[in-house]
């Protein structure tokens, strides 16, 4: 189940990132994360922007409504997502 919180209309997310993936993709959950795999490697932010710009299109918002909070050096990342609430979020994810 995803740790979801929401506080004064920003929704924080986990995320548990795979740099260098085959292709970008959200799949699945990973101890209250969303599992989220890029192309893009670790190098210079770039995939740390790519994760941003995959939340960004997966949940229908612009790219400066995602954030990233903590984690920029580690595979464990923390998001905030600007326009949207819990229950979108889940809903999108379900299909």
């Amino acid at each position: 189940m995803l740790d979801l919180r929401e506080r004064d209309g920003v929704v924080l997310l986990k995320v548990h990132l795979r740099p260098g993936a085959s292709a970008d993709a959200v799949a699945g959950e990973h101890a209250g994360a969303l599992k989220v795999k890029v192309r893009a490697r670790p190098e210079k932010g770039k995939a740390n922007r790519a994760a941003a710009d995959l939340l960004a299109a997966r949940f229908g918002l612009r790219r400066s409504d995602v954030t990233m909070v903590r984690g920029g050096l580690s595979r464990d990342k923390l998001f905030a997502l600007r326009g949207i609430g819990i229950p979108r979020i889940l809903a999108t994810l379900k299909g």
